[in-house]
């Protein structure tokens, strides 16, 4: 009989709530879309920019489920072609990385500016956080193709309400030293750098969607 009530006892307090361990929060939900200069193109997976981003976000206890949506050689055309598939349900915000090839080829920046809209446009309707990362022309264009290529990422990040990183090479292009052979794309070194320099952008992004969940 003493040992039944003892059990009974024991399997009550095992039972009470609030002695039960609290769930963790859950991590946030990221996918980078991108082209070569975030699927890490001449790197190992580890050395790509979002494997990168997550290890540094993890060292400062910022914990995320980061999904490397890059694919070499992309438009922003094909980033919206293929955005539906690349960002699945549930997902908290993505980082747009595109443009580079747009302005590589010398695609007009109004078709770029077509696409990047309609990213925007379609991850908001999906209640997906929005931050986008700029890029910048290449000089042998010239500056007016230049002025209407580089307004395209502050202009949409204003229109949008989101935020912007307004050079994703920044502090990397045009270093040798930071760049692979081809001079285009960033060695592990660089993207170090590029890191380093987006972390307090994607830790106030990370922040404003945290808050959004409570």
């Amino acid at each position: 009989m003493h040992i039944a009530v003892l059990m009974l006892g024991l399997m009550t307090i095992a039972t009470t709530p609030s002695l039960q361990a609290q769930p963790a929060a859950k991590p946030v939900k990221l996918v980078v879309l991108g082209d070569s200069l975030s699927a890490g193109l001449g790197l190992s997976a580890q050395d790509a920019f979002p494997a990168k981003l997550k290890k540094s976000l993890h060292n400062k206890g910022i914990e995320v489920d980061m999904t490397n949506a890059g694919v070499s050689g992309d438009t922003s055309s094909g980033g919206r072609d293929r955005l539906d598939w690349s960002v699945p349900d549930g997902t908290d915000g993505v980082i747009v990385e595109l443009g580079a090839n747009d302005a590589l080829r010398g695609v007009d920046p109004d078709l770029t500016r077509a696409a990047l809209t309609a990213i925007v446009q379609r991850l908001k309707a999906r209640k997906i956080a929005v931050m986008l990362c700029g890029m910048l022309a290449p000089p042998n264009y010239g500056a007016d193709y230049a002025a209407r290529f580089n307004s395209i990422y502050p202009d949409l990040a204003k229109k949008f309400d989101v935020p912007l990183y307004p050079f994703f090479l920044d502090g990397v292009a045009a270093d040798a030293k930071l760049n692979q052979a081809d001079g285009i794309h960033p060695t592990a070194e660089g993207v170090d750098i590029i890191v380093g320099n987006i972390m307090p952008t994607v830790e106030a992004f990370i922040g404003t969607i945290t808050e959004q969940r409570r």
